[in-house]
């Protein structure tokens, strides 16, 4: 099946940068992430980090490898030490921020799924408290 892009069936950049807007809203409050952010309290360059990175995921412009090269996603988090704790943490505000921006829009239910089947596997990848084989 040749399925068009999400970044295309959401709109473009404009989705991402709300939703990414929405999971920093939650970031920006807990005490358990906050401070791992290299620029914190200012979140501006992780906000654009993440937007161009899910713009590029999901079938939009290559702007994140442009700028950065490739994501490789957990070794850019290897300087932080990211257990179960804090992939549930990341994972309860981004969770809450797929619901915000899909609630209400055509094909919102389906969206979010998509989007969550990625979101928490790849939060579950990044952790590095544990060796990948040996966790429970």
């Amino acid at each position: 099946m040749n399925e068009e892009p999400l970044y295309e069936r959401v709109g473009g950049e404009e989705f991402f940068r709300e939703l990414v807007a929405a999971f920093y809203d939650g970031i920006a409050t807990d005490a358990l992430l906050a401070p791992l952010y290299p620029e914190y309290p200012d979140f501006e360059p992780a906000k654009d980090r993440l937007a161009l990175f899910l713009i590029q995921y999901w079938g939009g412009p290559h702007t994140y490898m442009e700028q950065r090269g490739h994501p490789r996603l957990r070794m850019r988090h290897l300087s932080f030490v990211v257990g179960e704790k804090e992939r549930d943490h990341w994972l309860m505000h981004m969770a809450s921020a797929v619901e915000k921006v899909c609630d209400g829009r055509d094909g919102g239910a389906d969206i979010a799924k998509e989007l969550l089947d990625y979101f928490v596997p790849a939060a579950d990848h990044l952790r590095n408290d544990q060796p990948l084989g040996l966790r429970p």
